[in-house]
Parts: C-alpha cells; structure tokens; sequence
C-alpha cells in the first residue's frame, strides 16, 4: 500500500497547484476582486499595484512549482501503473480543497493581506472569506470520501 501513496500525493500537490492558478487567474486577474497585498498596499496607485503585480507573479510560480512538481509525482505514480482515477480525483480534491482552507485561514483571516472579493462592501468581506473557505471544506470533505471509498475498493481487490 505504500507504493499507493505517491499517486495520491501526486494528486494533492497537482491540487494545490490547480487551486492556486484558479484563485490567482479568476479572482486576481479575471474578476480583479483582490491581488496579494491588496489591503495592505492598496492597489490605488502605479507603484502599489506594479507591488501587488509583483506578489500575484510570486504566488503563480509558487503554483507553477506546485503543477511542475504534481505532474512529475503523478508520471513516477504512472510508470508503477498504480494510479486510480478515483483515488487521482479525491485526491486532486484534497489538495484543492486544502489549499482553499489554508490560504483562507492565512491570507484572509489571520493576516488580512487580502480578501476574497475586495470589491464588495467592507462589511461583506468576511461572508466572501467564509464562503470561499466552506468551499475548500467541501471539496477537501469529498475528496477524502473518494479517497478512502478508492482505499476500501484496493483493500478489498
């Protein structure tokens, strides 16, 4: 059972990173709600938003590593033969999920660099950080529903 985990740590790296470039293309540059720095270095002139810029491409290449490192993991996984697209798709789930929850938990609400959708009303903002962070908890929640209904099928094969 061991040689099982690499698929599915394949799986949540490619997770994280997968939730990343969603979170960094659709509510940093599509919706343009919040960059990284957002509430600390409003991005309200050239110098703040060339910083948020900067900080948006840190975190890209944060997720670029994350996909980089998922898909090297998921081919190793591939070479054994030991992938499973149940166990593949839980496990994607876990990471996105995870990365939804700690990015939430940090960014949002312990350090309040930024927050989910900055152009909403002020007091709006933390249903928008809550909203996102449930989120997370339910694709973490069935993707370690897929996980261990995949884990119960393989013991039981």
């Amino acid at each position: 059972m061991a040689e099982r985990n690499g698929a599915t740590l394949a799986g949540i790296v490619l997770g994280v990173g997968l939730g990343g470039f969603f979170d960094g293309i659709v509510f940093h540059q599509l919706l343009q709600w919040h960059h990284m720095l957002s509430t600390v270095r409003t991005p309200d002139t050239v110098a703040n938003l060339e910083l948020n810029t900067l900080w948006d491409g840190l975190f890209h290449a944060f997720t670029w590593v994350c996909v980089a490192v998922g898909l090297l993991l998921l081919w190793r996984a591939a070479r054994r033969g030991v992938l499973s697209g149940r166990e593949l798709v839980g496990a994607l789930l876990m990471g996105w999920g995870g990365f939804n929850l700690v990015e939430g938990a940090v960014n949002h609400l312990i350090l309040g660099i930024h927050h989910v959708n900055e152009t909403a009303p002020r007091s709006q903002w933390a249903f928008w950080d809550w909203g996102f962070m449930l989120w997370g908890a339910a694709m973490l929640v069935a993707g370690w529903a897929l996980h261990v209904s995949w884990r119960r099928r393989y013991a039981a094969a």
